[in-house]
């Protein structure tokens, strides 16, 4: 049976009549809210007293909001309603719009990842949900928008332009062109996701372009980390749109003089907020915006979401309203949002009630003028149910210690990944490692780790091994199966043992987190939805992820959110040095570097 809303209605009555793309604009309905935006009908909902966040002129308007059907019918002198509720001065804000994001990161299936984001505001969203895909195929793709369809978000899906990121790693599922032709057909799919294969693009790859032209005159998402010059001409050349991956002032310069919308991301593990947002002026911020694009669930709980951005770019200097327009109407108008983004006639109520705007405190959440959060607790609980298609994704070749070992005929100039804190991209650095019975081994006294990804997807037996600098272990191991964007298990330990004992813990619990030492699985989180998501409530999976920090740190990491930086030491599309379980690649130059 569906859950109660707050009205005493099912959350699925409540958003049958009120999703994008519904029925509601029908002749009728559009003379009764015609009849209401005159004056001559009463509305349903009318806040009086509001100070409005006008995101279409960038001031702050005084005046009463009538709402009629989910839908604004007015802005100006109203007060005849159903109900009326005096805001007192408070402040009234569209509902913020996070215009890039990977539900997958935050570990949460779509209801609780709702119940997670909408007390802070974030009411519609664009993602490519890449991650599932690369697992499950279209089947998983089809099941996570189905999912997000029940709850009291807008989500909107850019076809995954890039299942697998790279031919140099094992994924679970392959999508070609006519696949993808298939995908922008269905309801809700906007445009094409983030097309990560940028050398394809640059040197002309067949394949790739197919999938460009398959998106037609949609909008296309980008991903361009470190791209310049001619090669950003070439790369931008089929009007590929937007970028999410700067992280340099005059890397994104050079993004948005040559037409590229421009993404701000500050998420769990990449934190390019502060170096970017100096470039945002009069002439600019309408072709900017603030994303999250990788955020988990204990950093939404505590910080927020994109209202996190929103009040960071405030402390940083960035006036309120632009901020506001920043992470509302640029989303919308990009991607072609049609009814959201701003407080205007026609306009989908997605509202939100703030009183202090400068520290963006959200008091209460309106979508399609229904509230639906309080003072950061949401009003609804859904349970959505895992689905086969999702789940048993865990095919792993049985192994043992022995496979972990690492040996190479390198002496000198052996090939680290270094983390680079606060980013995703790394550092090829150069170390001369230890080594015992002729094999490469951990030293912790100069913070080399080993690090290893397994291949689950198909049980090859591909186990690809490294070094990797940065995250400060002194025993013990951590492993996580959210390791973009194929998502085999990646493993980083002091000890080959450790290493093993972890990523059996995550084979056992059909996908998950663990932190190990000693053979002892000191803090776990099971992700049995494609190994990606858990069937656990928000608060369940907030306190699992905060005991495996503490047992990271507690093993000597240093790092802030150190799974989410493991699950990108994976990551053959973001330089300068990943691993996958093909072996180590040279991303820039999209090839294996052989130890």
């Amino acid at each position: 049976m569906a859950q109660r809303g707050v009205t005493g209605r099912s959350n699925r009555a409540i958003l049958a009549e009120s999703k994008l793309g519904d029925k509601r604009g029908a002749t009728m309905d559009q003379r009764q809210i015609i009849a209401v935006a005159r004056g001559d009908a009463p509305a349903d909902l009318v806040f009086t007293h509001a100070r409005i966040v006008n995101t279409f002129t960038g001031e702050i308007e005084a005046g009463n909001v009538a709402v009629y059907g989910g839908r604004i019918a007015g802005v100006g002198g109203y007060t005849d309603a159903r109900r009326v509720v005096d805001l007192g001065g408070q402040y009234l804000a569209p509902g913020l719009i996070d215009g890039h994001f990977h539900l997958e990161s935050s570990m949460l299936h779509v209801d609780q990842y709702a119940r997670a984001v909408t007390p802070h505001g974030t009411l519609a969203a664009v993602t490519d949900l890449h991650e599932v895909t690369n697992v499950c195929g279209l089947p998983g793709l089809r099941y996570i928008l189905e999912c997000s369809r029940r709850a009291p978000l807008d989500m909107f899906l850019a076809a995954p332009s890039c299942v697998p990121a790279s031919s140099l790693e094992t994924s679970g599922a392959k999508l070609g062109p006519a696949d993808i032709r298939r995908v922008l057909r269905w309801k809700g799919v906007i445009g094409l996701g983030e097309m990560m294969d940028f050398t394809g693009v640059i040197g002309g790859n067949p394949e790739a372009l197919a999938k460009i032209a398959a998106a037609g005159g949609r909008p296309k998402d980008g991903h361009a980390p470190g791209v310049e010059g001619k090669a950003l001409n070439a790369y931008l050349a089929p009007l590929i749109g937007s970028d999410h991956e700067t992280t340099k002032r005059e890397e994104g310069l050079e993004k948005l003089r040559r037409g590229m919308r421009l993404m701000l991301r500050e998420g769990s593990a990449e934190k390019n907020l502060e170096e970017l947002l100096p470039l945002v002026n009069d002439g600019n911020y309408h072709r900017c915006m603030l994303v999250v694009d990788d955020r988990n669930a204990r950093d939404i709980f505590y910080e927020g979401d994109v209202d996190a951005v929103v009040r960071k770019a405030i402390r940083l200097g960035l006036d309120p309203v632009r901020a506001v327009q920043m992470a509302t109407l640029n989303v919308a108008e990009y991607f072609r949002l049609s009814g959201l983004g701003g407080i205007g006639p026609g306009y989908y109520a997605n509202l939100l009630v703030l009183d202090d705007l400068r520290a963006f405190h959200i008091r209460q959440v309106y979508y399609r003028g229904k509230l639906i959060a309080q003072d950061g607790k949401a009003l609804f609980q859904p349970r959505l149910p895992p689905d086969p298609a999702v789940t048993g994704a865990m095919h792993v070749k049985p192994f043992d210690v022995s496979a972990l070992a690492l040996r190479s005929t390198l002496t000198d100039d052996f090939p680290v990944i270094e983390v680079a804190p606060g980013q995703i991209v790394t550092r090829w650095v150069k170390e001369r490692p230890a080594r015992a019975n002729g094999a490469v081994m951990p030293d912790t006294s100069r913070d080399l780790l080993k690090l290893a990804v397994i291949e689950r997807h198909k049980a090859t037996g591909n186990i690809g091994l490294g070094l990797v600098k940065g995250f400060g272990l002194k025993r013990g191991a951590l492993g996580t199966s959210v390791a973009h964007d194929s998502h085999n298990i990646v493993v980083v330990g002091a000890s080959d043992q450790d290493m093993h004992a972890a990523a059996r813990e995550i084979e056992r619990m059909g996908g998950g987190l663990a932190a190990v030492s000693d053979g002892k699985v000191l803090a776990s989180l099971a992700l049995p939805i494609a190994g990606l998501l858990s069937q656990e409530p928000l608060e369940a999976v907030v306190a699992a992820i905060e005991a495996l920090e503490e047992a990271a740190k507690a093993l000597g990491c240093t790092l802030p959110s150190p799974f989410s930086t493991l699950s990108f030491m994976a990551l053959p599309v973001v330089p300068e040095l990943k691993l996958t379980d093909m072996g180590l690649v040279d991303v820039k130059r999209m090839r294996l570097v052989k130890v």
